[in-house]
């Protein structure tokens, strides 16, 4: 399926690209060539093959949970922990506000 100019047009400003004519031309021949690649898969004969809903096994072998037991540890020593800290504050990290209030 070969994808016209205007359509690559379309997807980028539908992506809040702006792209110049060079890779509006470039992308064509790259979205297209991925197209090409996927139609590829419909040709493919799935008959008898179970539907899966994960990558790994399928309908006859669920995934399943690997759990193990929760045991406590020691962990690192606060001062360890915040021994490279720029800024901290009642043995917390103190970082920059990124967002406007």
């Amino acid at each position: 399926m070969s994808l016209t100019r205007e359509e690559v047009a379309k997807i980028a400003h539908l992506a809040r690209l702006a792209l110049t004519p060079e890779e509006l031309e470039h992308y064509q021949d790259q979205l297209s060539a991925v197209l090409d690649y996927a139609a590829h898969l419909n040709e493919l004969d799935l008959a008898g093959v179970e539907p899966s809903l994960h990558a790994i096994g399928g309908a006859s072998a669920p995934r399943q949970n690997v759990m193990r037991e929760d045991v406590i540890t020691p962990s690192l020593p606060l001062e360890d922990v915040l021994f490279n800290a720029a800024e901290t504050d009642q043995d917390q990290f103190l970082i920059q506000s990124v967002l406007d209030e």
